[in-house]
């Protein structure tokens, strides 16, 4: 959707309230409370219907990002074109800008969106035959003159957000690995547990030739490995798909956001995952709005 369509869709807030109706209920409103298909609507242009069996009040909005808003609804509908086709993202002050709202609005209004993003559903999560998976390092460089041990995740600040791609539909799956309990950062059971979130049994798994790879040897998946210190790619053995994630990952939360704290990290990469998954689906304006309706 361009900024044209969007425009003609929603001239009023009237068009955004039918719109979402459309969108879940198919055009006839239930009851939130007793699922009863005999509503009416509060007044006109009111967001609010009555039940006329429960005789209770419900909103069409409830349970969904839009829920408790005062913003004007077509704010939000700019806010959601905006977020889509920005393929590193928008910052809450350039949102600020756009819709003439307060940062504190603008920021609530960009992390809403990446809850919805965040939903389940967000990705097909039966990767294969092919899977790539890889590991990277989000946070700030070390301190000059800092004594660095290992290449990997320089810096005590860094942290690391491990990726799997299925290189048949080029859906991708990523997750931030908090530290375990003992302090340590990125292990196998980390790996391997991000990798059964999305792949299916006996799948070719590629991976460089990080340690913690290893644990993959007590899988049924093939494992297949690219050293990187000699050779970027030979045959099927390359991780350049999920590399390609991460520089665009890197490029959004560096050039864009700037600085991510550890407690919102996941909803970024979450919000970066969802716009590469669905990048060539038509329907990604709606699914924003599907996936923001909390089952």
């Amino acid at each position: 959707m361009d900024f044209l369509e969007l425009m003609e869709r929603f001239p009023t807030e009237e068009h955004v309230i039918q719109y979402f109706i459309k969108v879940r209920y198919n055009n006839k409103p239930t009851c939130n409370h007793c699922s009863s298909e005999k509503v009416s609507r509060r007044t006109d242009k009111s967001k609010v219907f009555r039940c006329n069996d429960c005789q209770n009040d419900f909103s069409i909005f409830k349970d969904t990002m839009f829920e408790d808003t005062y913003t004007d609804l077509r704010k939000w509908m700019y806010a959601i074109h905006l977020f889509l086709n920005a393929k590193k993202g928008i910052s809450g002050l350039q949102l600020k800008r756009e819709i003439k709202v307060t940062y504190k609005t603008a920021w609530r209004m960009l992390h809403k969106i990446r809850a919805a993003m965040s939903n389940k559903g967000a990705f097909d999560s039966n990767f294969f035959p092919i899977v790539e998976i890889d590991e990277t390092y989000i946070g700030g460089k070390p301190r000059k003159g800092a004594k660095i041990k290992a290449k990997r995740g320089r810096g005590t600040a860094k942290i690391p957000v491990i990726g799997v791609v299925c290189r048949k539909t080029k859906q991708v799956h990523a997750k931030v690995a908090l530290p375990d309990k003992n302090g340590k950062k990125l292990t196998g059971k980390q790996l391997l547990s991000v990798l059964d979130e999305a792949v299916t049994r006996n799948a070719i798994i590629v991976t460089d030739e990080f340690t913690g790879y290893r644990a993959l040897s007590k899988t049924r998946h093939v494992h297949l490995t690219i050293d990187h210190t000699k050779e970027y790619a030979r045959g099927i053995r390359h991780t350049n798909n999920i590399e390609s994630f991460w520089a665009t990952l890197k490029r959004g939360l560096y050039g864009i956001y700037h600085a991510v704290s550890v407690k919102y990290l996941q909803n970024y990469v979450n919000e970066f995952c969802f716009r590469h998954n669905n990048k060539q689906n038509p329907e990604i304006f709606n699914q924003v709005l599907v996936q923001s309706i909390k089952s």
